[in-house]
């Protein structure tokens, strides 16, 4: 058997698709969606990510709103300007790109987002929405991760899914956003004892943990379907996931490649989280 690549390009551009239909009817209606981005510093990874986010905004018609500040801008001076754009009612979404300059404190910022404009899904009250059950907005990689399970037509009631990896931004809504699909989870970590006893159990597999071949073929269940969302380099320096891809594909029944599988997905779910916050405005 031979795994059906679940592919996150098109998955991605089908979906903003979608979003830029929603933007231009609330653009007709005289209420733009507007997304704020700021970048403090000149960290090189930053600047590309900045750059895409922005890009992606214009290509489906929401307004950005790029703030580029230097690296001694004062903690004061950032938590002073997060507060002006909460009360900018064009402004539907705020992300501040991380890392954040050493001197200021990246949890402070992320809290003093207002919770309708968090449209990463990071801040405590989001968080606790999605604990909760309550109608928030998600983590952007996990909430992509759900798309592209969806994608296969697959029903997660009853289903195991094992979640490898705990980390606040994926690995813990993950587990949440499975679970209020009704799946059965786990969630496995780096001190976990004998991972695939738990992951030959799993009909869904997440690998989030930043270290390539944590999962291997002899460790995936016939028919799973498996949700590479790391991000790392083989020795030749390839862009490689968590998960043994080619042994892997031939055991699962579905898997995402790396690149082309998670990644594109990302920056799709912040455009629709910032789409969901205009219309609910």
């Amino acid at each position: 058997m031979s795994a059906q690549l679940i592919d996150g390009i098109a998955l991605s551009q089908k979906l903003r698709a979608e979003i830029a239909a929603r933007a231009a009817a609330l653009t007709a209606q005289g209420k733009q969606p507007g997304l704020a981005v700021i970048l403090v510093g000149e960290d090189p990874a930053s600047q590309v990510y900045v750059r895409n986010k922005v890009k992606a905004c214009g290509d489906v018609g929401i307004r950005s709103v790029m703030e580029k500040y230097d690296a001694d801008l004062t903690e004061q001076a950032l938590l002073d300007r997060i507060a002006a754009l909460n009360n900018d009612p064009t402004i539907h979404g705020i992300l501040v790109q991380m890392p954040l300059p050493k001197h200021i404190n990246p949890h402070k910022v992320i809290e003093a987002i207002a919770t309708s404009k968090d449209v990463d899904g990071y801040s405590v009250l989001s968080a606790g929405e999605m604990m909760t059950g309550l109608d928030g907005f998600r983590a952007c990689t996990p909430y992509g991760c759900m798309k592209l399970i969806e994608s296969t037509g697959t029903d997660l009631r009853g289903k195991h899914a094992v979640v490898i990896g705990r980390s606040n931004t994926v690995g813990k809504p993950m587990a949440l956003l499975l679970l209020q699909a009704n799946a059965t989870v786990t969630i496995c970590h780096s001190a976990t004892p004998d991972l695939g006893v738990f992951t030959r159990q799993a009909d869904v597999v997440v690998a989030a943990v930043g270290r390539r071949n944590t999962l291997t073929a002899d460790m995936v269940k016939p028919g799973a379907i498996v949700i590479d969302v790391g991000m790392n380099r083989d020795d030749n320096g390839k862009l490689c996931g968590d998960v043994d891809f080619n042994g892997i594909k031939e055991v699962a029944s579905h898997i995402t490649p790396v690149p082309g599988g998670v990644g594109p997905m990302t920056i799709t779910m912040l455009l629709m989280n910032t789409i969901e916050s205009a219309e609910r405005k």
